[in-house]
């Protein structure tokens, strides 16, 4: 078996996870394994080696795969902008606009291209596992499908389908899916995964049988619930950090406007055992907050106005006399500025917060790029990340990895994604800003850590006759 598919029964049942954590066991196991989503929606991106932008769970599973993440893993990917219009990144670069009242009829002309590059995945790899996005159940989506069971047929790949017991009701949930679906798309189900078990296993034994002789499909294993330190693809209200005592805490409040991006690049600050991370969406949470981050945004012009009328920016204003920091990432930073102009990409220039010396306008070219050097000033300690923005800033290249800051240094802005990945900077940065809070721990071990821990987890549980035939592996290529 050189494909097998992931599909589930909703959203958040953990497919990316379980994707990352069969691409580590199978890679662990001397398997050269690649991961690949034919169609994602997530403003949560990242950059590949060759400046292409994908979704950043697919981003997680090349890294579980111990390989270079590329374009292909990720051939479409749709980043919403409003409630009914997004950005359209086809093979790393943005096309165009998706509106809703036309999404499927334009996503047709999508699936040979989407073939093109598994078929590329196939001829490099001995595995790929493919991940489904939301549910093959959805009546109103199936027709010019080619996220679920449309690319399974048209690939001819066999699925698993998964269930989260941890939110109740899988054994409808999966039972009630297969219902739903065509009698060919049936029989490619070929096994069922129940994710996020807690407690005693044993009883679950008789809905298990249950289960098995409703659906006529095999329970290919239990995977037990893990607290992991994965980012997930669109969860950013996950962060809780640990509440320690003591008056080294440090209390970092996130702003989460609508379209917030790039969640996960706060997940190091997240982690660390002496901060304490809530995201927020009231003025009225801000305290307590020694440092307030305002994170990357999908449309600036439009999170920026939700800021105003939310009433942030008097709150922001007191924080800010009373000594509190402030960090802007990407959108955020172009927010913290002193205007945005606007090329025609967001529809409408703004007037910025004004508390850094910089000034944005945006560019129809997106900027993507990798990084991977020191920062002078910061002990040159080692800084890598990734560049995602439509927008130019006036920066001050002296600052790297930062681009601006304010002349009393309370406020910072950076352009760089996944900013915190290495701990040798941030203990850096913490301590510059008056918070001796890091452990220094690179986010790369934490990651792989978790990846194992899932990885050996799913060795366990799922049942050896399904897992030994993704195991074997061609005596040549």
């Amino acid at each position: 078996m050189n494909s097998l598919m992931i599909q589930g029964t909703a959203s958040g049942v953990g497919k990316s996870v379980l994707v990352a954590g069969l691409c580590r066991l199978l890679a662990r196991n001397g398997v050269s394994v690649a991961p690949f989503k034919p169609q994602n929606m997530s403003n949560n991106a990242a950059v590949t080696i060759d400046g292409g932008e994908i979704g950043r769970a697919q981003a997680l599973q090349a890294i579980a795969c111990g390989i270079e993440p590329s374009v292909h893993m990720n051939p479409v990917l749709i980043k919403p902008e409003a409630d009914e219009k997004a950005q359209l990144v086809v093979r790393g670069k943005v096309v165009g606009e998706l509106h809703a009242k036309r999404f499927r009829e334009d996503r047709i002309g999508w699936m040979q291209m989407v073939l093109e590059s598994f078929s590329k995945l196939q001829a490099d790899y001995d595995v790929v596992i493919i991940e489904g996005a939301g549910s093959p159940a959805e009546p109103n989506l199936r027709e010019g499908d080619i996220a679920n069971m449309g690319f399974a047929e048209a690939a001819d790949v066999p699925v698993w389908l998964v269930g989260d017991i941890d939110c109740g009701g899988v054994f409808a949930a999966l039972t009630g899916s297969l219902g739903i679906l065509s009698a060919t798309e049936n029989a490619r189900v070929k096994a069922l995964l129940i994710n996020r078990f807690r407690g005693n296993l044993a009883l679950l034994d008789d809905a298990l049988i249950w289960l098995e002789q409703k659906t006529a499909r095999p329970v290919a294993g239990v995977i037990p619930w893990l607290a992991l330190e994965l980012p997930e693809e669109d969860a950013p209200f996950r962060h809780i950090g640990i509440d320690s005592a003591g008056s080294d805490r440090l209390n970092i409040a996130v702003i989460a406007y609508p379209r917030m991006s790039n969640s996960d690049d706060i997940d190091p600050l997240a982690s660390e055992e002496k901060i304490r991370l809530r995201f927020i969406r009231s003025p009225d949470e801000l305290t307590p907050a020694d440092l307030i981050i305002l994170p990357g945004s999908k449309h600036v012009a439009s999170d920026l106005s939700w800021l105003r009328d939310q009433g942030f920016v008097p709150a922001l204003q007191r924080h800010l006399r009373y000594g509190g920091k402030l960090l802007g990432i990407c959108g955020g930073m172009q927010m913290l500025g002193r205007a945005i102009e606007d090329d025609g990409v967001e529809g409408g220039s703004a007037e910025g917060l004004g508390w850094l010396p910089l000034s944005t306008t945006m560019r129809t070219e997106k900027t993507l790029r990798q990084v991977d050097q020191s920062s002078p000033c910061f002990n040159d300690a080692r800084v890598t990340g990734y560049e995602i923005h439509h927008g130019e800033s006036d920066s001050d290249a002296t600052l790297f990895p930062f681009a601006a800051k304010s002349e009393d240094g309370l406020v910072w802005g950076t352009y760089l994604h996944g900013l915190f990945e290495q701990g040798g900077f941030r203990k850096a940065w913490l301590a510059g800003i008056g918070f001796a809070a890091s452990n220094g721990r690179d986010q790369h071990e934490r990651t792989l850590a978790s990846l194992d821990l899932l990885a050996d987890a799913m060795e366990k549980a799922i049942k050896p006759e399904l897992l030994e035939p993704l195991l074997r592996r061609p005596s040549c290529r």
